[in-house]
């Protein structure tokens, strides 16, 4: 393994025409790298705050791109920081774990761990660590399973402690379609290790059965991209299904030659949900669709290899005016799986994780205690 800090990336399915050249890879690689702090926090930029999520979506980019040790110290920084209840907090000023600047435990951002500890083991191989990782991957699992609702949806979150650390059961789609992910990575981290965990396999299957049989159980962010193509992303919707949902609002979120709107109707593109929905995209089989959106967000990338959050297409403008670590690792993982790398094309395609335990009737089950 390249010691952490050291060594060149391997970006070679990192290679897109008309995306990225090996070195416009490689310089997006080591802008991620740049902000990744010694303690292998990695905020959006310096200066800026660290969220879960979003430090897992960057390492999993560094893996792969073969910056291995720097990912794996990347999740080195969860497993030394998350809390006894298993979560963690939603920010971190500029990944300072002794600086929180929110409190409250969001159920997405804490699972998303799985996705990213099963994808670096994919990556590497290494048995080590995933035995190392094991115990925080558990922990956040359980955290997050304790706001699963009887309609099988999750609640979005826990309020912060000098908030009345309340269970908030109000779901939302597209955090649920994101933690359906995980909890697939979870039970193929559970399995691999001969662990099994039946609870967790009906859990996934309570909670896929709610995406894609009843909408009513989310609260409505229906103008939202995400809503709109999260429930293909993690995997719930497949197949014909999902072709016709993201066929239905085509037109809605994409603006050809420019990307994908984060909201409608605002004339705004941004860089990860057009990102995230080429990943939809590759998913269901249309790779080239999925990199024709790729190469247009190409005028959000600036010199550093790093891309701009969004563009305001009426005025002309960037805005903000922020080069964030994530909307690059959405970028390189979109490249990654469209060039066959292995883990990334697993973690984000799907055939090969868990399914979950589709449940026999629509009455769902107990919430958990």
């Amino acid at each position: 393994m390249t010691p952490f800090g050291q060594g060149p990336s391997s970006t070679e399915r990192l290679v897109l025409p008309g995306v990225l050249t090996a070195d416009e890879a490689a310089r997006t690689v080591a802008g991620i790298a740049a902000v990744q702090r010694s303690d292998g926090a990695i905020p959006w930029f310096r200066g800026h705050h660290l969220d879960p999520w979003d430090h897992v979506e960057a390492a999993m980019a560094l893996d792969a791109a073969g910056e291995h040790a720097r990912a794996e110290a990347a999740y080195r920084w969860l497993a030394d920081h998350q809390n006894p209840d298993g979560s963690w907090y939603a920010a971190y000023a500029d990944g300072d774990a002794d600086d929180p600047t929110d409190r409250s435990r969001e159920t997405n951002f804490v699972a998303y761990v799985a996705v990213g500890v099963w994808h670096h083991y994919l990556s590497t191989g290494d048995d080590a660590f995933l035995d190392r990782m094991w115990p925080t991957v558990f922990a956040a699992v359980e955290f997050v399973l304790r706001l699963q609702q009887p309609g099988g949806q999750i609640g979005w979150k826990r309020e912060a402690e000098e908030d009345g650390g309340r269970d908030v059961t109000d779901a939302l789609l597209t955090g649920s379609s994101s933690i359906h992910q995980a909890l697939r990575c979870a039970l193929a981290i559970a399995e691999h290790r001969e662990e099994p965990q039946p609870d967790w396999e009906l859990a996934v299957g309570l909670l896929g059965h709610a995406i894609r049989h009843h909408p009513e159980r989310f609260l409505d962010k229906s103008r939202y991209s995400m809503d709109w193509y999260y429930p293909v992303l993690g995997g719930a919707v497949t197949g014909a299904a999902a072709k016709e949902r993201i066929e239905a609002r085509w037109d809605d979120f994409v603006v050809p030659g420019l990307g994908v709107r984060c909201v409608v109707p605002n004339p705004w593109v941004t860089g990860g949900e057009s990102c995230e929905l080429a990943l939809a995209l590759w998913a269901m089989g249309e790779s080239d669709r999925a990199v024709e959106i790729l190469q247009w967000i190409q005028h959000l990338r600036a010199e550093n290899g790093l891309y701009w959050t969004g563009y305001v297409f009426e005025d002309e403008a960037v805005w903000p005016e922020e080069l964030t670590t994530w909307t690059a690792g959405s970028l390189l993982l979109a490249a990654a799986a469209l060039g066959g790398h292995d883990a990334t094309a697993t973690v984000f395609g799907g055939d090969r994780l868990p399914a979950g335990l589709e449940p026999d009737c629509t009455c769902g089950g107990p919430a958990r205690t």
